[in-house]
């Protein structure tokens, strides 16, 4: 009987550990996120302010606006995720709790019951007669042996009553702590909805404010869409002249290849045997038909040769993890067609605008390859990079670090982000990424942030 309550208790003391849902770790990796976009938040909003004084509207408001919006209702995300959270651990303490309760009721039960055992059998001759009244001196032994084990049981259960008692004390001093954790998220919650309800509500008289300057709106547009052709034939021409370069590399490489491949002439005295209206017949020497030139599996002459097949794997594989050309920047325009809000105005991006909260900031080559292109569109420093059979465009900048032909590392600065053309004191880059001349999304392309 005591063997086998003894280890009922060394089962409850095994669960007496509790770990809550809501661990310290969980809380610093909210804190940390919280922190990062309180700083987010300022940062637009400082770049906001610098806009938000002037008498017209513009497209670059309405971009910080709905940013800001996007970074409060992940703010307000990350702290439902706290509440959630505290709401689990209380939840999850309250079972604890009870089963703690559970577990101390019975282990009060039996010390009751084996200390009315002890008083019933008190006496030493009753010890002492359980002990003679062995049948052999083994017995005897093992006799004595319980008894031990009966007093360790007794202060077994007076320890584990202890432990229990102290747990549940703690448990509930952290359901206090939880509940009052729960009450200051509820209150920040509350007021980040307020903010959240403002910035709408500001961004509603943006909207409006664009839909009366329609026309001025659409002179824009049609800039932008002559600086965004512009950039797009430039682009075509570059990749034309790569193609063609490698085109001509890989007939050149053919043409060795073949003159290797033709035999010595066996006959040493051929040449004598011949008559002077006679051709001689040496066996003749091919030239090489670029047409007849197999391409690479994925049919690209940029994707022939040992150096590029490497790159552009590398390029593939890294899809969805290359790094931002700017930091700190933030998609303001997205690949594709787009509609301005509150307007029936309607454009189309070749690649994704990013904006910044700072112009003359680094911008980065997001892989490595080489500098095939810098030109000037419309009054802007652009700089094309190659990567294998991928391109990639960096459009706006102030400045320029590199000139064709180098050799780019990733995270290579290349020159400075422009000023936005709206003088929004931020900085804004056009980032274009073809596959030879396809365009393709940039954004799914790169980190998330």
């Amino acid at each position: 009987m005591i063997k086998k309550i003894l280890i009922y208790l060394f089962v409850i003391s095994g669960v007496l550990n509790f770990t809550p849902v809501f661990s310290q770790q969980e809380k610093a990796d909210l804190e940390k996120e919280r922190q990062q976009l309180q700083k987010d938040i300022n940062d637009i909003q400082t770049q906001y302010n610098q806009l938000k004084g002037k008498t017209r509207q513009s497209v670059t408001q309405l971009n910080i606006l709905n940013r800001k919006i996007n970074l409060q209702e992940r703010y307000i995300n990350n702290i439902n995720r706290e509440i959630r959270m505290i709401d689990d651990d209380l939840y999850k303490s309250s079972i604890e709790v009870y089963r703690l309760q559970k577990q101390l009721d019975t282990l009060k039960a039996e010390y009751a019951r084996s200390v009315v055992y002890s008083y019933k059998n008190r006496s030493s001759y009753d010890y002492l007669n359980f002990i003679f009244s062995a049948g052999s001196f083994n017995d005897a032994l093992k006799r004595i042996s319980y008894l031990k084990s009966y007093r360790t049981y007794r202060e077994k259960q007076v320890s584990t009553i202890l432990e229990t008692q102290q747990l549940i004390a703690k448990r509930k001093e952290q359901q206090i702590e939880r509940k009052e954790q729960k009450s200051s998220a509820l209150g920040n919650q509350t007021k980040q909805m307020e903010v959240l309800s403002e910035q709408k509500n500001e961004k509603a008289g943006v909207v409006s404010q664009l839909r009366s300057q329609e026309k001025d709106l659409e002179k824009q547009l049609a800039a932008k869409k002559k600086r965004d052709n512009d950039i797009k034939n430039s682009l075509a021409a570059i990749v034309r002249r790569e193609i063609e370069a490698a085109k001509k590399k890989a007939a050149e490489e053919a043409k060795a290849k073949s003159n290797a491949a033709v035999p010595a002439n066996p006959d040493a005295n051929a040449a004598t045997k011949t008559t002077s209206t006679e051709k001689p017949a040496g066996p003749s020497v091919p030239v090489a038909d670029v047409s007849t030139i197999k391409t690479s599996t994925s049919g690209s002459f940029l994707d022939l040769n040992e150096s590029d097949v490497k790159l552009n794997s590398e390029f593939a594989l890294n899809r969805g993890k290359l790094p931002w050309p700017v930091d700190n920047g933030y998609v303001c325009i997205h690949f594709g067609p787009y509609t301005i809000e509150g307007t029936s105005l309607k454009g189309y991006n070749h690649g994704i605008t990013i904006c910044a909260p700072q112009a003359g900031v680094p911008v980065k080559s997001i892989f490595n390859g080489v500098v095939v292109g810098v030109f000037n569109s419309g009054g802007e420093m652009n700089v094309t990079v190659r990567h294998g059979k991928y391109f990639t465009t960096y459009s706006n900048l102030s400045s320029v670090n590199v000139k064709k032909g180098d050799n780019i590392r990733t995270g290579q600065t290349l020159g400075s982000l422009g000023a936005d053309d709206e003088g929004g004191g931020g900085g804004k880059l056009d980032f274009l990424l073809m596959v030879e001349s396809k365009e393709v999304n940039p954004e799914i392309w790169l980190s998330r942030h």
